[in-house]
């Protein structure tokens, strides 16, 4: 039988644990905790918890009712801020320790990944819910705004110089609704992408020279790649639409003045994701877009892939659809999480099978 002493197993816990007194002082921090606040135990200990993650902080409550009650209480999705670090989502668990003096044992645990996926997977079945409204809007909306169109230009040329701008105005707008049902045509295309070994940072490299040479073109790029990271699966110009898309939003987002965005490519494993035939595939590559704009609102959050949801004053909320749809069908997944200041795309990506000898 393996047995394993106190300590080891203290420090084997890989959630940020402390131990709180009867005044919730931290008495001891795992090395999760350490971490997690970017403070060591020598910092933390004898301080007030309080100090940490602000006096008004949920966190506190749970501790309270778990003291006050003399039972493990648990808060979901709780909105953590340690000292100088980021708010971060976690699920806070406190329990008291019996026949120590009014102890408590903090546990925080972050947000699951299962959780990111379940919502990911959402976003692909709402995308792939307007198939059959995009392939009828294509049909029933095409021809009579070709008519339109086609009208107009008649028109236009039996008319004087003044009247011709109702004309110009006329084709603008069906050109305007044309771009718009190409966009929503995209959601009929059912055929599978066309998978071939694509190198991630060509794709990346394309879509940032085309950003900068137009929508992007006030914005301050920055880039860190592992150069070493194994090709992906995947349909090139797909791919290419989707860090377009995610480049096109950030753009929008940042200040005219001071607008950066980041991109960096990493090598994860260790996320899988369940495909046909019950099959389980690795996504061990990360691609993170980030931008410095005002962030995604609140109500928004959860639901930012979804058809027509969009912050945008004349926005289709097409976009970040689309781009869910096209990961999808490349068998990986998106995720987006946003602070003011702060908003950050990744896109899990499978790699291509042979460049791991299967």
């Amino acid at each position: 039988m393996i047995t394993m002493g106190f300590e080891a197993l203290w420090s084997a816990i890989p959630y940020p644990a402390v131990v709180l007194d009867a005044h919730d002082q931290i008495r001891v921090a795992n090395p999760a905790a350490e971490s997690f606040g970017g403070l060591s135990l020598r910092q933390m200990a004898g301080r007030p918890i309080g100090r940490f993650v602000g006096q008004d902080s949920a966190v506190l409550d749970v501790v309270r009712q778990a003291r006050r009650n003399g039972v493990s209480v648990a808060q979901y999705n709780l909105s953590v801020a340690w000292a100088d670090q980021p708010p971060r989502s976690q699920n806070v668990h406190a329990t008291p320790l019996y026949d120590n003096d009014g102890e408590i044992l903090l546990l925080m645990h972050p947000q699951g990944m299962a959780d990111k996926m379940d919502r990911s997977l959402n976003h692909r079945s709402a995308a792939r819910s307007v198939t059959g409204m995009a392939a009828m809007l294509a049909h029933e909306i095409r021809n009579p705004l070709a008519g339109i169109s086609g009208a107009a230009q008649l028109l236009e040329m039996s008319l004087g110089e003044a009247d011709k701008e109702l004309t110009g105005l006329i084709q603008a707008e069906a050109a305007r609704i044309g771009k718009l049902v190409d966009k929503v045509e995209q959601f009929g295309d059912l055929r599978p992408a066309q998978r071939r070994p694509i190198n991630i940072h060509d794709v990346l490299d394309r879509a940032r020279r085309a950003a900068q040479a137009g929508f992007a073109a006030h914005v301050r790029f920055s880039e860190d790649y592992d150069p070493s990271l194994p090709p992906t699966a995947g349909d090139p110009d797909q791919l290419l639409q989707v860090f377009q898309n995610l480049l096109k939003n950030a753009a929008e987002a940042v200040p005219r003045v001071g607008g950066a965005i980041g991109m960096s490519s990493a090598f994860r494993p260790g996320v899988k994701m369940l495909g046909p035939g019950r099959q389980s595939e690795s996504l061990p590559l990360l691609v993170t877009i980030t931008d410095n704009g005002p962030g995604i609102p609140d109500n928004l959050i959860r639901d930012v892939f979804d058809p027509f949801v969009s912050s945008k004053v004349n926005g289709t909320g097409l976009g970040l659809s689309l781009v869910s749809k096209f990961v999808a069908d490349h068998g990986g997944v998106v995720e987006c999480d946003s602070r003011p200041g702060r908003t950050r795309f990744r896109v899990r990506l499978p790699i291509w099978r042979d460049s791991m000898g299967a």
